[in-house]
């Protein structure tokens, strides 16, 4: 299983994915599931992958191709004139992968399944961020919805739901984020680090910044420690319910 987040905010994207695949306990890896695509003063588009981990390699790679040799009948996302028409196109290769890669019937289908987080901005138009389902069509993210979480969604949603704010900075952004990933690593054993972070910044059309949460990373323990002490103290300080 997995877990990542994209969140927009006004002052752009922030992107976070854990980097634990399983196939069963005793079957652990590590695989990457934050990629990036940019033409540098033009747009930057992120996609983050969850599900069958041959299914979201194969639709990374042929968008890989895509953006070296791209082609009338196969363009890729650095050619598509807005974001929801690389959300579209993006979807129509996930859908044709899974497709593809199924023997038969809807089981066979389900076992290739594969959910997609993609957000950027291509220049003269604003930042934007969608969820593609397995099946190729997506919803995008607006003020009332204004992030998306895929994989192992329940542990992580309930900070998120309470401490979000449109206005927040990205340095609150990634604390945020950061405390959604380790209520959800610790009560699930799916979810792991590293985890990966990229930050976009509306406007900018550059990379923005990256980094890579390690296991003994002293910031991420920081707040994990930080965090479970403060909920200890914020359980005590509530009204204290008595029996009659």
């Amino acid at each position: 299983m997995t877990y990542c987040v994209g969140m927009r905010l006004r002052k752009g994207l922030v992107f976070m994915s854990d980097t634990r695949t399983n196939a069963g306990v005793d079957n652990i890896s590590t695989f990457r599931k934050m990629f990036t695509w940019s033409n540098p003063g033009e747009r930057v588009i992120t996609l983050l992958t969850a599900g069958n981990l041959a299914t979201t390699q194969s639709v990374v790679s042929q968008l890989d191709e895509r953006t070296k040799a791209p082609g009338e009948r196969n363009p890729g996302i650095l050619q598509a004139p807005t974001m929801f028409q690389a959300a579209r196109l993006v979807g129509d290769l996930l859908r044709e992968t899974i497709a593809a890669n199924a023997q038969s019937g809807q089981r066979a289908d389900s076992t290739f399944n594969a959910t997609l987080i993609m957000g950027g901005q291509i220049k003269g138009t604003e930042p934007r961020l969608f969820l593609i389902y397995p099946e190729g069509n997506f919803v995008e993210a607006s003020a009332d919805t204004p992030f998306f979480q895929m994989g192992e969604t329940k542990y992580g949603r309930p900070i998120l739901v309470r401490a979000y704010e449109a206005g927040m900075s990205f340095e609150e952004a990634v604390k945020l984020l950061l405390v959604s990933f380790d209520s959800t690593i610790k009560a699930n054993l799916s979810v792991g680090l590293p985890l990966d972070l990229q930050i976009y910044e509306a406007d900018s059309f550059k990379l923005g910044y990256t980094r890579r949460f390690e296991a003994a990373d002293p910031y991420y323990h920081q707040v994990s420690s930080g965090w479970g002490e403060a909920l200890k103290l914020a359980f005590k300080s509530l009204p204290t319910f008595t029996l009659d």
